[in-house]
C-alpha cells in the first residue's frame, strides 16, 4: 500500500484512500477535541494539584463536554438530571434524547465501577444504555442493558496518562456528540462485545480466517496442500486452540 495514498484513521490501523476521506464531521469532532486537551489539561493538572472537590471538579468535566465532545452545554447536558429514582450527576443528549447518564466524582478519587450502581438503576428505569463515569481526568464509558447485568466496559482514557494526545483524541472520539449520532459508539459497541470468547472463537472458525491460516502454514511449511487439509485447520483449532466451553451450544 502507497503511503503517499492513504491516511491514518485511528490507531486501529485502519486506512482510507485520499479518494475517500474521514468525513468532514469526523475531522471536526478530532479537531475539537484536540483543541480540547490543549486548553484544559492545564487547568486540570491544577485541580488535580490541590485534591479540588468535586463541585470545582464539575466545572472542568462540564467544560470538556461541550468544549471537547461538542455537546450543548445548555441543551444536551443536564446537571442533577432527574429519574424516577433519583438524581444523576448529569444527563447527555443527542438531540431530544437523554442516551447517556454521567457519575462524577472529584478529581482526586479512583474510579470504582461500583459507584455507578445507583446509576445503573436510573438508567434501567428510564431505558438508557450509556454510563459514563469521570473525576474529570479519567473517562470510562460503560453499557449495560439491564440494572442487574455487569456493566462492559468499552472505552477508558486517562487525560493525563502516558499516551500520547492522538491515542486519547481516538478513544474519547467515540463519546463525542457527533459520533454517538453517526453511530460510532455503538460500531465501538459492538467491537467490543465480538471480541468476547464465544463471538471471537465463530470468528477464529470462519471460512475467511481458516483459510489463512492454512494459507500461512503451507507457506511456513513448504507444504503444497492436500485433500482435506482445510478440515485439519479446522480440527486443530477445535481441538488444540479454542478451549472447549467455547465449543459448546
Amino acid at each position: 500500500m502507497d503511503p503517499e495514498a492513504t491516511q491514518v484513521l485511528t490507531w486501529t490501523g485502519e486506512f482510507a484512500s485520499i479518494e475517500d476521506p474521514i468525513p468532514q464531521w469526523e475531522a471536526e469532532a478530532r479537531d475539537r477535541l484536540r483543541t480540547a486537551l490543549d486548553h484544559l489539561t492545564k487547568p486540570l493538572e491544577d485541580l488535580v494539584a490541590r485534591d479540588a472537590n468535586e463541585g470545582d471538579t464539575r466545572l472542568l468535566i462540564t467544560d470538556f463536554l461541550s468544549e471537547g465532545l461538542g455537546y450543548n452545554k445548555y441543551d444536551e447536558v443536564t446537571t442533577e438530571y432527574r429519574t424516577k429514582n433519583d438524581a444523576v450527576d448529569y444527563g447527555l443528549k443527542v438531540g431530544d434524547e437523554t442516551f447517556a447518564l454521567v457519575e462524577a466524582k472529584r478529581c482526586g478519587q479512583d474510579l470504582n465501577a461500583r459507584s455507578l450502581r445507583p446509576a445503573r438503576i436510573s438508567a434501567a428505569a428510564e431505558g438508557i444504555k450509556w454510563l459514563v463515569l469521570t473525576n474529570g481526568r479519567a473517562w470510562q464509558v460503560y453499557h449495560a442493558e439491564t440494572a442487574e447485568e455487569t456493566p462492559l466496559l468499552v472505552l477508558e482514557v486517562d487525560l493525563l496518562g502516558e499516551a500520547d494526545a492522538k491515542a486519547k483524541v481516538d478513544a474519547l472520539f467515540h463519546l463525542s456528540r457527533a459520533a454517538v449520532a453517526n453511530g460510532r459508539l455503538d460500531t465501538l459497541l459492538k467491537w467490543r462485545q465480538t471480541l468476547a470468547g464465544a463471538p471471537l472463537a465463530e470468528v477464529v472458525q470462519s471460512p475467511t480466517v481458516v483459510e489463512a491460516i492454512r494459507s500461512e502454514v503451507r507457506r511456513l511449511t513448504g507444504h503444497v496442500g492436500h485433500v482435506g487439509d482445510f478440515d485439519d485447520v479446522l480440527r486443530a483449532l477445535r481441538e488444540e486452540v479454542i478451549p472447549q466451553r467455547l465449543l459448546e451450544d
